[in-house]
């Protein structure tokens, strides 16, 4: 389990945690100067059944609530100090917000210096404090009247504290590692090291890891768990990580994320739930410069209100954050925010989509996604996002967004039955009775489309995306139309789709025309006649010749393969062929530039149009100066 204290400045917080684990937390020359908790401090305590209880302790001055909100994300339990001769005081009531914000429901109040004050005050401190939370999420926690200096009702608290931790759940580990960092530093000896608490999955010494969001890779050389020696660390638990790899301890920031390569996402513009605070005195407005606290880290941002132009003080609504830089966060994390100055917090809520697009953040459709996004249960948002955008739902970003590992990640999509569709980085996501529709809908828009033009050989992909109801994207039509063919009904020419039944009916004078450029054509061979050689063999106007050959391409006699080149199917057949035969005399599979213009002839620059013509079709996939086939010839440009 690990504790945080909360509360006021001067309140006895680190004189607490001294008295029940017997360390001084003020680890800085001028803490020590001032008596005054400026960063960060750490404490653990074993308890009788073994259990490691980790203790954070928090400043309380309002110039270091910075430092207060990176030591409450991710811990189980707060512990909120109280001076009974001050009572509840403006850091306490703000402290007591931000950890309602961060999502804390279990907690203790220790009334602290119970030695100065009379059995009346005592009293009047108490009242204070039951009414202070009864409108809290810890409106339950008991109140424990101590002193931390003389020992009084400590050690109450410490049994308390200790039944609490024996209460408190493992907590999941099946996600993908992330740790939320707040110290850097180098040990002699043993090199860099990363502080934080583990917020999900699981780490072991071995492992490979990234800094998120600046993507520095690295390794796991050591592990200290909750200020012990260990092989393995998990969530809920404090880890200090010796990392080694190309990164130096400038390169790593507060705020920054120690994350599994599954789990590194960044993004600058995040969808999420924002409740604006109550003792605000103004609506929060919309694209209000704020400070974030999202983990360990203070971003400046930008508050996009998604709904109304304003958000009222008590109110929650729906927001986008946007962020100066990319950020690493995912769903369900939480957040605070604070104003321009950084002098109140004014606001906190929970990221629903961490990958939300730059426009249409507010259109109707978007928010039906983002309202499915409010689901816990990543197969209840899954169901409800898929209805939401008929047009296609990127799973790949849904089960990243949910920290997914790929056993979860496979197991959501077979439970609900998705039809799935690459498209490169993506991975398109459609429920079945939805995919079935877009199938039809294709055929239907064919068949429509070949009544409007009788003369062509068919329509390409994106010609139809504006008449499919709910338009799907791209790369899903594209799917629906080679389902269809690969069913026999459609037939795939190049960009193009036709029925198998139907043929052009091209105009007699394109017919007396196409019997006089057809041979031309032929001469180069491989390399196809230029469009003004080609002119001037038939002596007409060059516009008569470039019109004639779009209508030629239409009808699928030729296809356009550069701005000045058109090409027979046949002879795209041949040079496929080719590429195909280097692919498969390559140890790397592959052809590449070079090879394939040394066997066709045709010069590299003409060579280098080729081989783009045969990516933008779909018959290859460049990685490099290499390309790897992906697909039959045949069924692109005929047999």
């Amino acid at each position: 389990m690990i504790i945080a204290t909360a509360g006021h400045v001067d309140h006895g917080k680190t004189s607490l945690i001294k008295a029940l684990t017997g360390t001084d937390t003020d680890r800085l020359p001028e803490e020590k100067k001032r008596g005054l908790t400026i960063d960060l401090g750490f404490a653990y305590q074993t308890l009788g059944n073994g259990q490691r209880v980790g203790f954070i302790d928090v400043p309380g001055h309002e110039k270091f609530v910075r430092n207060m909100v990176a030591g409450v994300g991710g811990i189980d339990f707060a512990l909120i100090i109280i001076a009974a001769d001050d009572g509840p005081m403006p850091q306490t009531r703000e402290h007591l917000a931000i950890l309602e914000y961060m999502g804390l429901t279990r907690g203790a109040i220790a009334l602290n210096k119970t030695d100065r004050v009379s059995a009346e005050r005592l009293a009047e401190v108490t009242d204070e404090i039951t009414a202070l939370l009864s409108n809290s999420p810890l409106v339950d926690a008991p109140v424990f009247p101590l002193s931390a200096i003389s020992g009084d009702g400590v050690s109450d608290l410490a049994d308390h504290l200790q039944k609490a931790a024996t209460e408190t759940s493992a907590r999941n580990t099946d996600g993908n590692f992330r740790l939320s960092i707040d110290r850097a530093f180098s040990i002699k000896g043993a090199g860099l090291v990363v502080t934080g608490t583990a917020v999900s999955g699981a780490v072991k010494i071995g492992d490979q890891l990234l800094i998120s969001p600046a993507g520095h890779e690295l390794r796991v050389r050591g592990l200290h768990v909750q200020d012990q020696q260990s092989d393995t660390g998990q969530a809920g638990q404090r880890c200090a990580v010796n990392i080694v790899g190309d990164v130096e301890k400038d390169d790593i920031n507060r705020g920054d994320w120690l994350v599994a390569a599954a789990a590194h996402a960044p993004t600058n513009r995040l969808d999420a739930q924002l409740r604006v605070a109550s003792s605000e005195g103004k609506s929060l407005r919309h694209w209000s410069p704020v400070h974030l606290h999202l983990g360990a880290g203070d971003f400046p941002a930008r508050v996009a209100v998604l709904e109304g132009g304003s958000i009222a003080p008590g109110d929650t609504a729906l927001v986008q954050l946007v962020t100066d830089a990319p950020i690493a966060a995912l769903k369900g994390d939480r957040f605070v925010v604070r104003d321009q100055s950084a002098r109140r917090t004014i606001a906190g809520g929970v990221i629903l989509d961490p990958f939300s697009p730059k426009r249409g953040r507010a259109r109707p459709g978007r928010l039906a996604a983002v309202q499915a996004h409010r689901a816990t249960n990543p197969t209840e948002a899954l169901t409800d996002l898929l209805a939401a955008q008929p047009g296609g739902t990127d799973i790949g970003s849904f089960a990243t967004a949910h920290n997914l590992s790929q056993a979860a990640r496979t197991a959501l999509f077979v439970e609900t039955n998705l039809k799935q569709i690459p498209d490169g980085k993506r991975l398109w996501g459609l429920a079945p009775d939805r995919w079935q529709e877009i199938c039809d809908q294709v055929l239907a828009a064919v068949e429509t489309w070949h009544v409007s033009h009788p003369h062509a050989l068919g329509p390409s992909a994106r010609e139809l995306i504006s008449v499919i109801d709910r338009h799907p994207a791209e790369a899903i039509l594209k799917a629906a139309l080679h389902h269809q063919r690969e069913t026999g009904v459609l037939v795939c020419r190049g960009p193009v789709f036709h029925l198998a039944s139907h043929k052009p009916q091209p105009k007699a004078e394109d017919m007396a025309l196409w019997e006089r450029v057809e041979p031309l054509l032929r001469l180069d061979g491989l390399r196809s006649m230029r469009v003004r050689e080609l002119t001037d063999e038939l002596q007409i106007k060059l516009a008569q010749t470039e019109k004639f050959l779009g209508r030629a391409a239409a009808t699928g006699w030729v296809f356009r393969v550069a701005r000045n080149r058109y090409f027979l199917p046949e002879t795209l057949l041949e040079l496929a062929t080719i590429a195909k035969t280097l692919a498969e005399q390559s140890p790397e599979n592959a052809v590449d530039i070079t090879a394939f213009r040394d066997r066709t002839g045709i010069g590299r620059n003409l060579a280098i149009e080729v081989l783009e013509f045969f990516d933008s079709v779909g018959l290859t996939k460049r990685d490099g100066n290499a390309r790897t086939l992906i697909a039959d010839a045949n069924n692109i440009f005929g047999s």
